[in-house]
């Protein structure tokens, strides 16, 4: 099973719904990040759902991903022992609603639940102008979906634009833009416009996105789950010996956006 909901034109259309051995090509996208850029295709994206906690378990994705409706992204079938720990604090929300607890007392619940939802997230490739290698970077809905929107904007004159990516701010002012670099010949050194003439030679290659995300198989997310702090035996599980740190995964991320929560859940941010 793939570790990706979507790729490629599929993931590029996402947005428009509401509802290894190999080099990683992977770049950090931290606050106050610059690349000069060239776009290959606009459906150089993937779409994924990751889990972890922010400063506690870095961003991973279960190497047996949970069966989702395409469309809502909604789990069918085959939940994670992650998704099971949601569930149940849900549930734990709902009995104590019906048991008369206040709104805030609800609430509560329901915020710690929904910390353990894999959350969606888009990795989007680029041509790096200044190392003439392509790059992705992992991005939340809302900032794939004002990147795409940029790209769209140009989609006719990709081959000859080069671009602007860059992100400021930090938490729930973090802002990413994809912006045109007008005029070229002054903005960008003799080498970028020497890669910049390369763009068109090879397309991206889509699988190099495998290598991109931190896999983690069940034990591993079990461990995962009491390093957060989840009492793993309400779910019938048992991990034997002290919890370590997990590996360094690819990405950890921090709050950087609100957005409208999905009825019933807690406000969403992004880990």
């Amino acid at each position: 099973m793939s570790l990706f909901t979507k790729k490629g034109e599929a993931a590029a259309q996402a947005t428009n719904d509401n509802g290894g051995a190999n080099e990683s090509p992977i770049v950090s996208f931290k606050s106050g990040s610059t690349y000069k850029v060239g776009v290959k295709s606009i459906n150089d994206v993937a779409e994924y759902y990751g889990y972890g906690l922010f400063n506690k378990v870095n961003t991973f994705v279960p190497k047996d991903p949970a069966n989702r409706n395409a469309k809502t992204g909604f789990i069918t079938g085959n939940p994670t022992v992650w998704d099971r720990a949601a569930d149940l604090l849900y549930a734990d929300a709902n009995a104590a609603k019906d048991a008369g607890a206040s709104e805030d007392a609800v609430k509560k619940i329901t915020d710690e639940a929904y910390l353990y939802k894999g959350k969606k997230r888009y990795l989007r490739a680029f041509f790096d102008l200044t190392t003439g290698k392509d790059i992705v970077i992992d991005l939340s809905p809302k900032q794939e979906a004002t990147i795409k929107a940029a790209i769209e904007d140009n989609a006719d004159d990709l081959d000859a634009i080069a671009f602007k990516l860059s992100k400021k701010g930090s938490s729930t002012n973090a802002v990413v833009s994809l912006s045109a670099i007008v005029k070229m010949d002054r903005d960008l050194t003799a080498e970028e416009r020497a890669n910049f003439a390369k763009l068109g030679e090879a397309p991206f290659d889509m699988d190099s996105f495998e290598t991109c995300l931190y896999v983690a198989d069940e034990a591993e997310q079990i461990k995962n789950l009491v390093i957060a702090g989840f009492d793993i035996g309400r779910l019938g599980l048992t991990y034997g010996g002290s919890a370590e740190a997990p590996k360094e995964p690819a990405v950890n991320h921090a709050p950087d956006e609100a957005v409208t929560p999905i009825t019933g859940d807690a406000p969403e941010v992004n880990f």
